[in-house]
């Protein structure tokens, strides 16, 4: 029996760009497991990388909120879009988000705790959404950022409601630069975050994990050249260099010329206001980010190569 199904070889094919029988084939030698199938079609040169995708596998909510130099992002999903146009979750998250502002920690178990502007606490509220709603909802995840003087810049792209969308953004920038200066750029930086998938603000906040994958990535390909120990050395320092560059927020190209690092940007805008500005920190929650949602409707297509 196959250690994987046509919904696995979809997410593969998905997430990497590759074809269905090199999917299938990589499933198949990776006993099923996708994250070690994607490094297998990395590494022989079939996926150039796993791929960011826009598509998410959860319904929901993200609720993005700014009270003077602070600002907060909160996920709330829901089993079906439809909830997430309903008026009573919108409102429910857009009050939550406001109660995240107030608390210290970013922490889901104490925002659940805290008290409800309507009454109770959140736990509770969702607990009545839940029973009135008919529908399984759940408060996901939540971070804030914060300056000493400056700006917190909100976005939400393509946003729902006011303040809710499936994509939420912060930006916040440290600076004694005039408010339209900083809002200007906050607005271009966050339009970048949202489209840019940066992993960090900069390569050394690239999680280790996987930056020691992307050099295993990297051998494999270089050993595969044939090339001497101290050039294959050289290749995987290169490939893991530009990883670094392109997946860290200040070094990423900005969107809007495709040609000027995010840093060089910040700095031009620093220059011409008259004061230093310092991109301290950014959030960016895309709805239903690293939840996989079980899907059928593809095992038609693949159900035949699957089983053969």
């Amino acid at each position: 029996m196959a250690a994987f199904t046509a919904a696995d070889v979809k997410a593969l094919r998905e997430k990497t760009g590759a074809g269905m029988m090199d999917a299938k084939k990589a499933l198949e030698e990776a006993s099923g497991d996708i994250e070690a199938a994607i490094d297998a079609l990395r590494a022989k040169g079939l996926a150039t990388a796993q791929k960011k995708s826009s598509r998410t596998a959860a319904e929901g909510l993200v609720g993005v909120a700014v009270a003077g130099t602070r600002g907060v992002a909160v996920e709330v999903n829901s089993e079906t879009d439809f909830v997430a146009k309903n008026d009573q979750f919108q409102d429910f998250v857009r009050k939550t988000t406001q109660v995240a502002i107030g608390l210290v920690a970013d922490d889901v178990e104490a925002l659940k705790a805290a008290a409800y502007p309507d009454g109770g606490t959140v736990a509770e509220k969702l607990t009545n959404n839940v029973a009135t709603i008919g529908e399984n909802q759940q408060v996901r995840r939540m971070k804030s950022v914060a300056v000493g003087n400056g700006l917190v810049f909100p976005y939400i792209h393509n946003a729902a409601a006011d303040g809710l969308g499936k994509i939420g953004v912060l930006v916040a920038l440290e600076s004694d630069a005039d408010k339209a200066v900083l809002e200007e750029l906050g607005k271009k930086l966050a339009w970048h975050v949202a489209a840019a998938f940066p992993m960090a603000l900069d390569a050394a906040g690239l999680d280790a994990d996987v930056i020691e994958r992307e050099r295993r990535i990297a051998a494999e390909k270089a050993a595969e050249s044939g090339k001497p120990a101290e050039v294959q050395a050289k290749m995987v320092d290169g490939a893991v260099a530009k990883f670094a560059k392109e997946n860290a927020l200040l070094s990423q190209v900005f969107v809007m010329d495709n040609k000027t690092p995010i840093q060089q940007v910040i700095d031009q805008a620093g220059k011409d206001a008259g004061a230093r500005i310092v991109l301290k920190d950014y959030v960016r929650f895309q709805l239903g980010e690293g939840i996989e949602k079980e899907t059928t409707d593809f095992a038609a297509e693949v159900a035949a190569a699957v089983a053969g």
